[in-house]
């Protein structure tokens, strides 16, 4: 198979590169970034050294599938073209996530350069989609705030746990912010520091509740979800609380739980169930999400962490999961590497 890559200069786009290099059943033909045109991949990206690829302005070539890591807007509306010409198409980016185009308008202030995609796009969660994903021409790859939410959430959501009033607590890395420069994210700000952001509202909220009512069409979610910025480079750990339906949980150990979320991730290969609380390094660099749910019996409360690396599992890592589906290969071709430990 042959891939390209459009904006192989952001972290989505490096990762990926990075990726694909390994994959045995891929080789990447063509990088684009308008910022590094003409330049030698490995001039740019040291780290890169192995990939013999020039930087493009634009594609140029044929190839099996296109990866767009470009921000959003921008990337729908180059991928708009190819879209129509039937190429295969990973985007991720947030454009083409959300099946509303009211909402997209709503949470990211701009109209969609392509809204008549939106419901031929298929969400590029593995883990719910995946039959969806073996046919889809354009896959819209989730955020990573939502991928670790969801992953968290969705076993007890679909089984009816808890209720609708749920509390989602995440912490990221600075590297889901971009490589864009800005006050938030300049070392002096960040280390050391721990900041809430988005408190009236941020971008993956509608993302996280359009997909877990999907789960429960018929029920509704109020859900409060407030991001943390922390001083690391990679990673998130989610903390996600619901209250259970019964009587303080009285009805639900420990062990049931787990064995309700071992089940319903039982085909899953990059989802774990662990016997201890997970922390982000043990998801450094690797394409898995550590799960722990566990019920706290003095409240009747459902607590659920999850743990994934931003840069894979929540972004290029997910993508070429992705990939691999649409393409009838097995699931985890070139992503098996563990995490990178201490």
């Amino acid at each position: 198979m042959k891939a390209s890559i459009i904006n192989v200069t952001g972290y989505a786009g490096m990762e990926l590169t990075r990726l694909l290099y390994n994959h045995p059943e891929v080789t990447l033909v063509e990088v684009t970034a308008r910022s590094a045109a003409n330049q030698k991949l490995s001039d740019v990206f040291p780290h890169l050294n192995s990939v013999d690829l020039v930087i493009q302005e634009d594609l140029s070539k044929s190839t099996d599938v296109i990866f767009s890591a470009l921000p959003h807007k921008a990337s729908a509306e180059t991928l708009a073209p190819l879209i129509a010409q039937k190429n295969r198409v990973i985007d991720i980016s947030a454009d083409f996530r959300l099946n509303d185009n009211n909402i997209y308008q709503e949470w990211y202030g701009v109209d969609h350069p392509c809204p008549e995609y939106l419901h031929q796009a298929v969400y590029g969660l593995p883990e719910l989609y995946k039959s969806e994903l073996q046919t889809a021409l354009l896959v819209a790859n989730p955020g990573c705030y939502p991928t670790s939410a969801i992953l968290a959430l969705a076993p007890a959501i679909s089984a009816g746990l808890i209720q609708p009033s749920i509390i989602i607590d995440s912490k990221s890395g600075v590297s889901g912010a971009g490589r864009t420069l800005s006050h938030t994210t300049h070392f002096s700000e960040t280390n050391e520091n721990v900041a809430a952001y988005g408190l009236s509202g941020h971008r993956h909220l509608p993302e996280i509740t359009q997909e877990l009512l999907k789960l429960q069409p018929d029920h509704s979610l109020d859900i409060t979800f407030i991001p943390h910025l922390i001083p690391m480079t990679r990673g998130i750990l989610s903390t996600c609380y619901g209250t259970l339906l019964d009587d303080r949980g009285l009805n639900h150990s420990h062990s049931s739980i787990v064995e309700l979320y071992k089940e319903f991730f039982r085909d899953c290969p990059f989802v774990k169930i662990t016997n201890q609380p997970p922390g982000t390094k043990q998801t450094l660099g690797s394409n898995f999400c550590l799960i722990y749910p566990t019920v706290d019996q003095r409240t009747g409360r459902l607590v659920v962490i999850s743990c994934l690396d931003n840069l894979v599992k929540g972004a290029a890592g997910e993508a070429i999961q992705n990939m691999n589906i649409m393409f009838n290969l097995q699931e985890e071709t070139g992503l098996q590497n563990l995490a990178v430990f201490p």
